[in-house]
């Protein structure tokens, strides 16, 4: 298999991608960038996939409908209203976003994706991207990703992005990705916003089949308060200026694809559990030995899902009945007498999820709490010292069988509670 690298350029690193952000004020509070738009020189093949919450925002039901043809050539977004729970009033704003998107860069509305985020329940002045979506245009460039990818963001405290590259047949090939996440993530088909874009020539069939096979074990593998949000979306536009051939079915080309799609998911799901509202540390669930990937996973969503088991790693308390707990009542079949947890620690959560860091775990960074069902005497300076680690593991070892799951999550704060209990005002 090709070498998969990272590459700089985030969304704009693919050919024919252009990008950027600005603020409108469509929060008057906000003194950040609060618009972006994401353009491909050329329509794509694009597809999607959004929140399973049966609340949900405008501007994930006009995307839906906006990609059933398989085919997008920009995305807008709005930070600071999540146009969600509007009305009438709420769905003509998304489509007036489509529209001005669409006149400036002279596209079709339907192959204008539209995203939000922020304050649910809320009207917005969509006069504000109407008369500033010119400057917004006019400011696309290869480098806008670096405005873009901070318009995206709410209560993060730092952007999101990634990118790679990959050869097929003789052409370099690149995909690249910014999102948002901090808060209100308890992602299932989906994630908070996610872009993705690549130059790769692929049919919209296959970027979908891909799409949904890769979530399963990124993006739908992270939780940050247990909250899905009502608009999760993550679509991916493909404009094949790459030049290799189409990809239209499974086969070599295809799992270079959808490895380089999970190698740059994976990452970006980190980033967003590191970044949990309040959040101190990044939490990350290996369990090994269960009898499907699908128990395995579930088992390690349960364990950080786990207000106690959340809470236990803010108070770097070594308290393992949390973790069995949670897997208790996962409703998942496992055997708690040969079941075995150990701690481990890495030094620095942002490195932890740099692949150019060598995340080898050394003696001094794990310890055996459980053992077959049996608690194991422990040293609890040593245990107190790895789990006030800025990105702490919980492995777990059953005795059902050789599949492996991994989940990601981060603690639970006092300042979780401090920035939800006033978001709306």
């Amino acid at each position: 298999m090709s070498d998969i690298n990272f590459i700089d350029g985030g969304v704009c690193a693919p050919k024919g991608f252009t990008a950027n952000g600005i603020r409108v004020g469509i929060k008057e509070s906000r003194k950040i960038n609060d618009m972006a738009l994401v353009y491909s020189e050329v329509p794509c093949n694009a597809a999607g996939v959004y929140t399973q919450n049966r609340v949900q925002s405008e501007s994930v039901k006009i995307t839906k409908k906006h990609l059933a043809d398989g085919r997008a050539q920009a995305a807008i977004e709005i930070s600071g209203n999540a146009n969600t729970c509007t009305g009438a009033q709420g769905a003509e704003n998304a489509l007036r976003m489509a529209k001005a998107a669409a006149g400036a860069l002279g596209i079709k509305t339907e192959d204008v994706m539209v995203y939000s985020t922020g304050v649910i329940g809320a009207q917005f002045d969509v006069t504000k991207v109407e008369k500033n979506i010119d400057t917004l245009k006019n400011g696309l460039s290869k480098k806008g990703h670096e405005e873009a990818r901070i318009a995206i963001m709410t209560t993060d405290t730092h952007y999101k992005e990634c990118a790679v590259e990959f050869e097929l047949d003789g052409k370099i090939c690149r995909m690249g990705t910014m999102c948002k996440g901090s808060g209100m993530i308890h992602i299932n088909m989906g994630t908070m916003l996610s872009f993705i874009t690549t130059d790769c020539a692929i049919s919209s069939e296959m970027l979908s089949k891909a799409l949904h096979e890769s979530i399963l074990g990124t993006y739908n593998c992270v939780s940050v308060d247990g909250d899905t949000s009502t608009n999760d979306t993550l679509t991916i536009m493909a404009n094949g200026l790459a030049g290799n051939r189409e990809i239209t079915g499974e086969g070599a080309d295809y799992e270079l694809f959808l490895a380089a799609l999970n190698k740059m998911n994976r990452i970006m799901a980190m980033k967003i559990a590191a970044d949990g509202e309040g959040a101190t540390k990044l939490i990350e669930c290996n369990v090994n030995g269960a009898a499907t990937v699908e128990a395995a996973r579930g088992l390690a969503k349960q364990i950080i899902c786990s207000s106690l088991s959340k809470a236990a790693i803010f108070g770097s308390d070594a308290n393992f009945g949390r973790f069995l707990c949670a897997m208790g009542y996962s409703g998942i079949e496992f055997d708690p007498d040969k079941t075995s947890i150990w701690f481990t620690s890495k030094k620095d959560a942002d490195r932890y999820f740099d692949p150019a860091v060598d995340s080898t775990v050394h003696g001094d960074q794990i310890i055996q709490v459980f053992d077959n069902g049996v608690p194991v005497p422990i040293d609890e300076d040593k245990a107190k010292k790895i789990l006030s680690a800025s990105a702490v593991e919980i492995l777990v070892q059953c005795g059902e069988g050789t599949a492996s799951g991994t989940a990601w999550g981060c603690d639970l704060t006092y300042d979780y509670v401090k920035i939800n209990g006033d978001y709306r005002t």
